[in-house]
């Protein structure tokens, strides 16, 4: 007789997860609001510390060709702080041109700014509109109003240009940093190659996404000058730059750039003018920027519209105006931080608008796209 096996030991009964998948949702997103609330009341140093780390992730490939040609590390670095320090005195110089420009134009209109408030006024209220609601609108172009407008973008371009100190230290040392990051791979081996190729990825995406919105900025600036030069509206230079700088607000800052110009052609011209201002501006700003400009973005970043319209107003709550243009690259780092590094997360990834986390018919996922 073959003797008898011993009755096999059952399996420990495996243990209940800690946390119910409902209770994990709810304790990371109370996470996340104490961190998004850190980040509110730093915004004074998170804002700064955004722009420059952007403004060294566009500069950064700088160093490549100089260092092939034999440059040194030093200098290779060095031009890469150049560079950053020339793309941010180019845009503060460009602020300062077309603020102090905008106020001028305010004091020399005051007169017209007023009788143009007070016969939009008796306009809305012949057509029934309520007292309060005509004065409203009129109020809009009151020079009391379009001074405010100024001052508070004065405001914040005296905000950034407090903390340039910030700024400026940032670039500084993360360039300094980014070279010696580029060493990781050599250094730590193969394993933390998935973890530079995330980085790797983001990096590129911010590039294509700031080379993007600039070229089709600059032409859409071009050709909004031309046609309000074109038109005798004042200071056309002003809403070309205006044009240029919102044109990095994704989705709305088609009309921010189309608000101040229309109302100074309704005062200098009347409303044939302004209207002539508004077709201008839908049919160039929405053929390049609404049919255009949104498929070279997406082929950039991967975002979807949905995510990139709300992106602009939370990132704009969390750290002030500075987050209107840095918006996508915050989504992006975002992204990379928490969804990409979790397999479980492919299809939130997905819906974000990532085509390579869509799993391929034989249940693999594509490679990323350089």
């Amino acid at each position: 007789m073959k003797p008898s096996r011993p009755p096999a030991t059952p399996a420990p009964p495996t243990a209940p997860p800690a946390l119910s998948p409902m209770l994990r949702i709810l304790v990371g997103l109370a996470a996340a609001v104490v961190v998004l609330a850190g980040l509110s009341f730093a915004r004074e140093l998170v804002g700064p510390l955004a722009l420059g780390a952007v403004i060294v992730i566009i500069c950064h490939p700088v160093r490549f060709p100089l260092e092939r040609r034999g440059w040194p590390r030093w200098a290779a670095t060095t031009a890469v702080i150049v560079v950053g320090y020339l793309i941010l005195g180019v845009m503060a110089a460009l602020l300062f041109y077309a603020g102090v420009q905008f106020a001028q134009l305010v004091a020399d209109y005051a007169d017209q700014l007023k009788a143009s408030a007070q016969s939009v006024l008796d306009l809305l209220e012949s057509l029934g509109v309520e007292s309060e609601a005509a004065d409203a609108g009129a109020s809009l172009l009151q020079p009391q109003t379009l001074l405010s407008f100024a001052t508070s973008l004065g405001g914040t371009v005296v905000g950034v240009l407090t903390a340039f100190f910030f700024v400026v230290s940032y670039v500084i040392f993360m360039a300094a940093d980014g070279a010696r990051y580029t060493r990781a791979e050599a250094s730590f081996g193969r394993s933390v190659r998935p973890t530079v190729r995330r980085f790797q990825v983001y990096n590129s995406g911010v590039r294509r996404y700031y080379v993007v919105n600039a070229t089709f900025g600059a032409i859409v600036a071009i050709i909004d000058g031309l046609a309000l030069w074109a038109l005798g509206v004042p200071a056309p230079a002003v809403w070309a730059i205006l044009a240029f700088v919102t044109n990095f607000i994704p989705n709305i800052g088609f009309v921010l750039g189309l608000i101040p110009p229309a109302l100074l052609a309704l005062v200098v011209g009347g409303w044939p003018l302004m209207l002539a201002v508004v077709a201008i501006y839908c049919v160039v700003n929405v053929t390049l920027q609404v049919l255009v400009q949104p498929k070279f973005v997406s082929d950039a970043v991967s975002l979807s519209l949905t995510l990139s319209f709300f992106s602009v107003i939370f990132w704009t709550f969390v750290i002030g105006p500075l987050g209107a243009i840095l918006s996508i690259p915050l989504t992006l780092l975002v992204r990379a931080l928490v969804l990409e590094s979790d397999p479980n997360a492919r299809w939130l990834r997905w819906l974000s608008g990532d085509p390579d986390a869509a799993p391929l018919r034989d249940g693999k996922a594509p490679e990323p796209a350089d």
